[in-house]
């Protein structure tokens, strides 16, 4: 037995040592980067172990660099015969202004996954799937497998204004029906996603599921509206994360009246069972520590350029 587990691991050795010679990008490395907007970048990243698992839901932990802290992002896509994953992030704090930093070429100190627990789409028919913002990057891929399985896809998809929308037309590729929504009327129809999902509720159509991805408020009160039609809904939660295996408790949230980890139990859980109200004053927790993390890291850019 000791010596075929010897003989297995260098086989893995052997093939690993192939795969390196023969890819035609490092570990880690990032083979494509697209500005979406001013503030929300995509990158695809190479990750061939990643790639060939990853599935809708389900999230990868980065470092950037030996002194950064390891943050959550939601996989936005994959290719597995090309061996990439596709991320999707908004620039909101030091890690992801350092992220934003990297270009084509250069490589991510650590890429972990996939970790969570993928969407589950089996045996849905009609599905409404709800995006605010940034989280629409987590919604395309679920999106797009859902349509690809044949189910009756109706999005909703919102954002502040204009300059902000993303993925507009792989959502309705992928949507029997897409409904754009803006904060100002700058592009689509003025107004929240809620009221065009209540429209929709109103004009007969009967969901088997909603599935709610975006900021807190946005998927509580998707929840609310849902709940009063009795339709089951679905939310993604991206709570403060660490380890990303469940042994931290950073990720810690209260649903149905029970302790639950998003990293590991989630990250999606049955909205109605979610105490939001708790989420939404959790994240705000490490703000006034984000908030000198980003002033230290512009600071340390802006020396970069004088």
């Amino acid at each position: 037995m000791n010596l075929l587990l010897r003989l297995l691991y260098l086989v893995k050795i052997l093939i690993d040592m192939v795969n390196k010679v023969y890819s035609k990008y490092k570990k880690n490395e990032i083979i494509n980067k697209v500005i979406l907007n001013s503030t929300v970048t995509k990158m695809d990243v190479y990750a061939p172990y990643i790639a060939k698992k990853a599935e809708p839901g389900e999230f990868i932990i980065l470092r950037v660099n030996e002194d950064g802290e390891r943050i959550p992002l939601t996989i936005a896509g994959y290719d597995r015969e090309e061996g990439y994953i596709s991320i999707i992030f908004q620039i909101v704090g030091s890690t992801t202004m350092l992220l934003n930093q990297l270009n084509v070429g250069d490589c991510i100190l650590d890429f972990v996954g996939p970790l969570g627990k993928k969407t589950e789409t089996e045996g849905l028919k009609k599905v409404a799937v709800v995006g605010g913002g940034v989280g629409c990057a987590i919604a395309y891929p679920v999106t797009k497998k859902l349509h690809d399985n044949g189910c009756v896809v109706h999005s909703v998809i919102g954002f502040r204004n204009k300059d902000l929308v993303i993925l507009e037309k792989e959502f309705s590729e992928a949507s029997d029906k897409l409904c754009l929504m803006t904060d100002d009327g700058s592009y689509g129809d003025k107004g929240l996603v809620t009221s065009a999902l209540e429209k929709l509720i109103n004009e007969g159509n009967q969901y088997d599921e909603v599935i709610a991805i975006g900021p807190l408020p946005m998927m509580k009160f998707v929840c609310l509206l849902t709940k009063k039609y009795n339709i089951k809904t679905i939310v993604s939660m991206n709570p403060i994360m660490v380890d990303g295996t469940g042994m931290c408790g950073a990720c810690r949230l209260t649903v149905g009246g029970k302790i639950k980890f998003a990293c590991i139990d989630g990250p999606e859980f049955d909205g109605f069972e979610v105490d939001f109200d708790e989420m939404i004053s959790r994240s705000k927790s490490y703000s006034e520590f984000e908030t000198r993390s980003r002033e230290k890291t512009c600071n340390l850019f802006q020396k970069k350029v004088n």
